[in-house]
């Protein structure tokens, strides 16, 4: 095999002795034609978890992995050395500084497999005792990105000039909230304080770590990735600002150095129990190992196993970390999902004097198929609505809490029932109860209907379509300001006048004209379709 040459992505390979000088039985074997490297094979070190070594074994690994995603799964267990990465083989060699971090990792992972884009990733010893890489470009590479997820070998001041990050969220079809912002960057540090708002229509987010190597981590890791399959893109970058000043701890903005602040008059505070806890500082940052030299995990959920195949292994449940995740049906990276069969949602903080369950039907509708509407007989400014499913549920919840409908701020929460039930029959409960499980607008009844690409946060702009030939500007500035409200500005689609964006005077007004103008008849057998926009005129 001497005077072989095979670059393998990011080690180039020299004859197993340069690169492996300390074992005999070297893991690769390779068969070379006349070209010298046109067909070879691959043995790892197919066997158990043997006798401790500093080199870890990684198998199993998705095809677009990342040098940093690699390094992640050993940083929270101690520095690391060096790195080898088989991306043909779907492989890694991962050198770690001392064989007790590497038996604290591999320790971890036996119990608690991670998960890299719904793939179950395999971590044991090599029969290696150490990584001899060379100075190919691959290599460098490699190396490169040790020196920058490595904290004892940064430079805090030129890789990280602010703890504080800027973050946009492109291309956003589904929602994405603070809390799943949390979640997501908690990976790499304890978030201190995040503000999301929304600017030049683009959801956007302002998060400060403890210190600029946290910020480094996650900016590395993070910046490009995907939330959910093909779109809501994070587009990371280094903030101006030193520090964030936070007022007050609700949906918009929290900062979890001070649970004292108050929740504000525009949002309603934190409501779910699971919430209040999960970002508190030290929970989400603790690291799994007291040894380890970094304070954050890896970049994957290490969530509660499910039983396996294989006896003695356990496995988390689906997805980890940055998945690739479909949708309907998608989990929301790094924050877990509503459990399933969780579809019915408490609404408070109602006004009792204008709610029916229309109102609440078209609404929630917006986000999801809304099966059965129920306002409490003896509290009325407290309803139930039941989802066809958990995911809209979620959705409802992320989009719709904290807005304001007929001047009051509307609080959601889980319910504790599993469904609506409706009135026994001889049991008038004053049309309170509304069953809508046949109704015809349903907006996601059809599978992989388009209007799941069109889901967005309430906003002032709506999005009209289904407008006849004989309908113009004038006629539906008249109809969405014949209920009081303001039309500040109107503009059919240039190609296509049978859709149109109008601009109410709030992002209010705007929910109610939704609630009053969807499905009205504007003749010619067309029956008006609205929906929240995410442009502006």
């Amino acid at each position: 095999m001497d005077g072989v040459h095979l670059d393998i992505t990011v080690g180039t390979k020299r004859g197993s002795d340069e690169l492996f000088p300390s074992v005999s039985n070297g893991p690769y074997i390779m068969s070379t034609t006349a070209n010298g490297n046109d067909s070879k094979k691959f043995k790892g070190d197919i066997r158990g978890p043997g006798s401790p070594s500093r080199v870890i074994h990684i198998r199993k690994l998705p095809n677009d992995i990342t040098e940093a995603e690699v390094i992640s799964l050993g940083l929270p267990f101690g520095d690391i050395t060096n790195l080898l990465m088989l991306k043909a083989k779907n492989q890694a060699f991962l050198e770690m500084n001392s064989e007790e971090a590497a038996q604290n990792m591999v320790g971890y992972y036996s119990t608690m497999m991670p998960i890299i884009r719904h793939h179950p990733v395999y971590v044991q010893f090599s029969n290696h005792k150490e990584l001899k890489t060379d100075n190919s470009p691959n290599q460098e590479r490699a190396q490169a990105a040790l020196r920058a997820l490595s904290t004892p070998h940064m430079d805090t001041a030129v890789v990280a000039p602010s703890s504080v990050l800027r973050v946009v969220v492109e291309n956003l079809v589904y929602p994405v909230t603070l809390d799943a912002l949390c979640q997501i960057f908690s990976k790499f540090g304890t978030v201190l304080r995040i503000i999301v708002f929304t600017k030049n229509s683009q959801f956007q987010a302002l998060l400060q770590y403890p210190d600029g190597v946290s910020a480094h981590s996650a900016k590395l890791s993070l910046d490009g990735q995907n939330i959910y399959n093909g779109c809501c893109t994070l587009r990371i970058s280094f903030s101006k600002l030193t520090t964030l000043n936070v007022k007050y701890n609700n949906e918009k903005s929290r900062d979890f150095t001070r649970p004292d602040l108050p929740s504000g008059d525009s949002q309603p505070a934190m409501e779910h129990p699971a919430m209040a806890t999960a970002f508190t500082p030290g929970i989400i940052s603790a690291s799994p190992y007291g040894g380890a030299t970094h304070a954050f995990p890896p970049a994957f959920a290490l969530q509660p196993a499910v039983s396996l195949p294989y006896p003695g292994l356990s496995i988390p449940s689906l997805p980890g970390g940055l998945a690739s995740l479909s949708f309907p049906g998608a989990t929301r990276l790094g924050f877990p999902p509503l459990p399933a069969g969780v579809c019915v949602l408490l609404i408070s903080n109602l006004n009792p004097e204008r709610v029916t369950p229309h109102c609440l039907f078209i609404l929630f509708g917006v986000y999801g198929d809304v099966m059965r509407v129920k306002i409490l007989f003896n509290k009325k400014e407290n309803a139930l609505v039941q989802m066809s499913d958990s995911t809209q549920a979620q959705l409802a919840m992320s989009h719709l809490s904290g807005q304001q409908l007929h001047g009051k701020s509307l609080r959601i929460t889980l319910s504790k029932h599993t469904s609506v039930q409706l009135p026994r029959e001889g049991h008038e409960d004053q049309g309170l109860t509304k069953d809508y499980s046949n109704s015809p607008l349903h907006r996601f009844k059809k599978p992989g209907s388009k209007n799941y690409s069109n889901i967005f946060p309430p906003s002032a702009t709506l999005h009209l379509s289904n407008i006849p030939p004989s309908v113009v500007e004038e006629d539906l500035r008249m109809l969405f300001s014949s209920s009081g409200a303001e039309v500040k500005a109107f503009k059919f689609f240039q190609k296509d006048h049978k859709m149109a964006l109008i601009q109410m005077g709030s992002v209010e007004e705007a929910i109610e004209s939704l609630i009053e103008f969807h499905n009205h008849d504007l003749g010619e057998n067309h029956h008006l379709r609205v929906s929240f926009s995410k442009s502006s005129i």
